[in-house]
């Protein structure tokens, strides 16, 4: 299994190489390339002999202007156009989630880790859980993603707690005795929440709406 590791600081880089030297993949033997610009990374990723399988890619490095790669998202986008398969980890200082939302929208990548959100058992950990065939996205990225969904359905507080107790199976009957509203302002709120968030098709039910928030990762 063929891992590139690209950042342009050569500490983290010799660091994750270290690291993941010590895992055991059953079945595998890990070779590992680095790069510490853009231009180095696409001379690894465009070379059949070491076009990578995982690809580590921070987002802030060299620019290689004469290939236009100006970034980690570019070789990012450059891989998954000539290697649909490999895995795309992005490492980043930044959780924006507009920025999140571009990174996905652009590679579909297997994870996204905020440099500040994880330690080494955690990258030890995400590594593992992105092999077994799983995405991964650290805590502030996570979060960074929740935010924005609420934000884009324009939901409150009192909506939140709506929906969680709702995930939890309790019917809407029973949710004043958890949250300070009336049962007809909670049933009101619980029809505008379906009108936003359940699209044309679904079944119209509080089960259906548990389900959509859920899958969303709203909560």
């Amino acid at each position: 299994m063929r891992i590139l590791i690209v950042d342009d600081h050569p500490m983290p880089v010799n660091g994750y190489v270290n690291v993941l030297s010590e895992e055991e993949v059953p079945g595998y033997n890990l070779e590992f390339s680095k790069a510490l610009n853009c231009q180095e990374a696409y001379k690894i990723i465009t070379n059949p002999a070491t076009k990578p399988d995982v690809a580590y890619l921070d987002l802030s490095l060299p620019p290689y202007p004469e290939e236009k790669i100006f970034s980690g998202l570019d070789l990012g986008m450059l891989i998954r156009r000539l290697y649909p398969e490999c895995v795309i980890i992005f490492l980043t200082m930044h959780s924006e989630a507009s920025l999140i939302e571009r990174l996905m929208e652009a590679t579909n990548p297997q994870a996204i880790l905020c440099k500040s959100d994880i330690d080494i058992e955690e990258f030890v950990k995400a590594f593992h859980i992105i092999f077994g065939g799983q995405t991964y996205y650290s805590n502030k990225i996570q979060k960074s993603l929740k935010d924005r969904t609420l934000n884009n359905f324009n939901l409150d507080n009192y909506d939140r707690q709506i929906l969680m107790r709702m995930t939890e199976g309790i019917p809407a009957s029973k949710i004043p005795n958890y949250v300070p509203l009336s049962l007809p302002v909670i049933e009101r709120r619980i029809a505008h929440v379906k009108s936003l968030i359940l699209k044309a098709g679904d079944e119209d039910n509080d089960e259906a709406l548990a389900e959509a928030v859920k899958k969303l990762g709203i909560l």
